[in-house]
């Protein structure tokens, strides 16, 4: 072996564990620092249309890896409402909301459900249209 076979492996090792600057990418995942909780509503899939007198219960989630601190709902000609609901940090936080239907009938109610994370980050609604027949 040539004795400048040696400095070559090491000129290159010096110069190859220079520190050098990471690429980050940004994720957009539920729980990013910036980023509220996602809320999804999953029964019903869309607006929907409810016979009168049914029982009816909406159901869905907020999902957020920091920790969800609160869900709030508002409920738009419903002439009843909700308490907020605690997540106490939960990544994953469920609900159900018992939905009268009696004495509704050519009513349409509006539920929007939206979270909180434990760093104050507000999500984005879900929102759906009940209209009861």
């Amino acid at each position: 072996m040539p004795k400048t076979t040696p400095r070559l492996v090491l000129i290159a090792l010096l110069l190859g564990c220079d520190e050098r600057e990471r690429l980050t990418f940004p994720s957009n995942q539920p729980g990013d620092d910036d980023q509220g909780p996602i809320t999804v509503i999953d029964i019903p899939r869309d607006d929907t249309v409810l016979t009168e007198g049914d029982p009816f219960v909406l159901s869905g989630r907020s999902i957020d890896s920091s920790g969800v601190d609160t869900v709030y709902f508002d409920i738009v000609n419903g002439a009843f409402g909700f308490s907020p609901l605690t997540g106490e940090g939960a990544d994953t936080v469920r609900f159900g909301l018992q939905i009268s239907t009696i004495g509704r009938s050519g009513q349409t109610i509006t539920v929007s459900a939206i979270a909180v994370d434990v760093l104050g980050n507000r999500g984005g609604p879900a929102i759906r249209r009940l209209s009861i027949e």
